[in-house]
């Protein structure tokens, strides 16, 4: 069976020894890093992550630091959303756009200080793109990537562990937004965040010695809550709609198309401004919905699968799997506008033969 081999392009987290000793199955590559994709099973995961509560490495989700006197400036450039409203112990979702309104990234943007934020990515080199505009722009920035590895404690659960580990004033965290809270000699941002619908915590770990102590220190605490070493369930995240950049939106998908207009609010100029404005006004050609697949148990979906209607690509499903809760294959698809009202039946192309296919009014969840 082949393995990844690590190397400095392909880097272990300051978290990987706990995650081997917890069993991890199968690793994934995101930004240059080793992501756990699942441990005891993507069913079993997902029926733990809904009841209990886990401890995710997600030290994938690499910190881009943007600090200086035009920090707020380069912000308002790269993103369609409105920064100003940014409030000091906020979290925002921020779409990061080319020059035709196309998808970088959508990280979130952590505001430190008026002149200081942390751009926490998905997969994608977002640090190239921000420092080549300030280089252009001759802005007076640092830019760079801290050791900083986000740690992710989700699940209903979320709450009681956190407090037995920081305290109960992390039950007063508001939804992104964020504290710094002491751990050992030390402390962390803890933001109420994180990429599932069950809610909990991401811990921003400053400095990777700290990985394993935070790691070990959840896992005493959290025995009797049941607490296990998870990860992004795929499960779980497309019952909820949550889209996976580089999957289910890519360069060639404007945010309006992916769902996120409401973030593209920005009273200034941003690069891309035109292309997404002409799409808030006049409506995208495609965008985003949730797809029911059916016909037997699907585990995955790598390719992309076309949506068809009369022999005719009216779509594209790039992320499908077995729902166990809601009893049918549930998949995020990109739609045409000419095929995206609920109700509306097509056809799939799978690699296993043809599919019925049928766009939901709603996600899952």
């Amino acid at each position: 069976m082949a393995v990844i081999v690590p190397s400095r392009r392909v880097r272990k987290t300051p978290f990987t020894p706990g995650v081997e000793a917890a069993g991890v199955k199968a690793y994934t590559v995101y930004n240059h890093m080793l992501l756990p994709v699942v441990f005891e099973s993507v069913e079993a995961d997902a029926a733990h992550l809904k009841e209990h509560v886990q401890v995710w490495d997600v030290a994938v989700e690499r910190q881009v630091s943007i600090k200086g006197p035009d920090a707020l400036r380069l912000m308002k450039l790269i993103s369609p959303r409105d920064m100003d409203r940014m409030q000091p112990d906020q979290c925002y979702y921020v779409p990061t756009v080319d020059h035709n309104g196309g998808m970088l990234n959508d990280p979130v943007s952590i505001k430190l200080a008026e002149d200081h934020f942390w751009l926490s990515l998905a997969d994608g080199d977002a640090l190239q793109f921000a420092l080549g505009l300030a280089i252009a722009k001759g802005f007076d920035v640092e830019i760079v990537e801290p050791d900083v590895s986000p740690l992710a404690v989700q699940g209903p659960k979320a709450d009681d562990l956190m407090a037995r580990v920081f305290g109960d004033v992390v039950r007063d965290i508001r939804f992104f937004r964020y504290k710094r809270l002491a751990f050992q000699d030390t402390e962390f941002v803890v933001a109420r965040s994180g990429w599932s619908k069950q809610g909990g915590f991401e811990i921003y770990v400053e400095g990777s010695d700290y990985g394993m102590l935070l790691w070990d220190a959840l896992f005493a605490a959290g025995e009797d809550l049941n607490v296990r070493a998870g990860c992004p369930n795929n499960i779980e995240r497309i019952e909820s709609g949550l889209l996976s950049f580089g999957s289910d939106m890519r360069r060639e998908n404007t945010p309006v198309e992916c769902g996120l207009g409401k973030f593209c609010n920005s009273p200034e100029e941003y690069i891309g401004r035109a292309a997404i404005e002409a799409q808030l006004r006049d409506g995208p050609p495609r965008q985003i919905r949730a797809v029911a697949i059916s016909g037997d148990r699907i585990h995955s979906c790598s390719e992309g699968w076309p949506m068809l209607a009369d022999g005719k690509q009216v779509g594209l499903v790039a992320s499908a799997v077995w729902s166990p809760e809601f009893q049918t294959n549930v998949a995020i698809g990109m739609v045409d506008r000419s095929h995206w009202d609920a109700g509306t039946v097509t056809e799939i192309a799978t690699e296993h033969g043809m599919r019925e296919a049928t766009v939901q009014k709603s996600f899952w969840r």
